[in-house]
């Protein structure tokens, strides 16, 4: 009995290959300075004339049941997210990379593989489209009395009618102030998009997630060529200084995963992307 314990204790566990993204071709020793999901250095699969950038993932933490249990730990998502991202930054930062989504595992090389010879015709026109464009984002956030006020009513009345007319125009001016600020952010990214490749509009992230004092109203994230960077910074100080009832942010550039089609592989466990 003891022997095989010992003999299950020293089987080395089963690897899978975490994805982290696809690229036309990468440098291995530049490959060998970036940090996997465990620290250890990513890794080249190559098929189809195409190669896949992967982390080791031992699958009794990363096969499908382990890593629906690990997805509920946030403080394990979080670190795997980031740890995903830095990897997907890095190989951006060297060209067009078609980014995977956050725990997409395969279970063997074989697999990536598999996957990239079948979806070779989809990854070389993803992979053409970003050549020479990067995605930015731009967010907007409520600035709170930018919006013009409607004057408060004169009338007669004591001391409760009068603050009751003053919480009325306080209102009121709360959801006008509300109402220039959403008008804006549909302006403001129409205007963008007039510039960029491609633009897409995300849900408003809640305060606690953007950290912001104030409500989001544009989540916005475009595909620039880089050629228009300059032209694209410009526009958007321009439309700040337009629109004073939102606070305008440009953010990146960062990986394009606003665009690029998701597809699920074998087996994939989605989560938000992080941003």
């Amino acid at each position: 009995m003891s022997s095989t314990v010992e003999a299950a204790a020293a089987r080395p566990a089963v690897a899978g290959a975490w994805l982290h993204g696809v690229v036309r071709d990468a440098d291995r020793a530049a490959l060998a300075a970036i940090a996997g999901m465990d620290g250890a250095p990513v890794r080249a699969v190559s098929a189809a004339g195409l190669v896949a950038v992967v982390s080791t993932a031992p699958l009794d933490e990363y096969g499908e049941q382990p890593l629906r249990r690990n997805l509920e730990d946030l403080a394990w998502l979080e670190r795997a997210a980031r740890a995903h991202h830095e990897v997907v930054a890095a190989l951006a930062r060297r060209g067009p990379v078609v980014p995977a989504r956050l725990a997409t595992v395969h279970t063997d090389d074989g697999r990536v593989a598999e996957s990239l010879a079948a979806r070779r015709a989809e990854l070389v026109a993803t992979l053409d489209r970003l050549t020479g464009r990067g995605e930015w984002g731009v967010k907007g956030y409520l600035v709170p009395g930018a919006a013009a006020v409607s004057a408060e009513p004169a009338g007669a009345g004591g001391v409760g009618t009068a603050y009751l007319r003053r919480r009325r125009a306080q209102l009121t001016a709360r959801d006008e102030g509300q109402q220039a600020a959403s008008a804006a952010a549909e302006e403001v990214h129409a205007a963008l998009c007039e510039l960029a490749v491609a633009g897409r509009r995300h849900a408003p992230q809640d305060r606690r997630l953007s950290g912001a004092a104030t409500s989001m109203v544009l989540n916005g994230a475009y595909l620039l060529d880089l050629a228009v960077l300059a032209d694209f910074t410009a526009l958007v100080g321009a439309l700040a200084d337009r629109h004073p009832e939102i606070k305008l942010e440009l953010t990146g550039p960062w990986p394009p995963y606003s665009f690029v089609a998701e597809r699920p592989a074998e087996p994939t466990h989605t989560v938000r992307e992080p941003r």
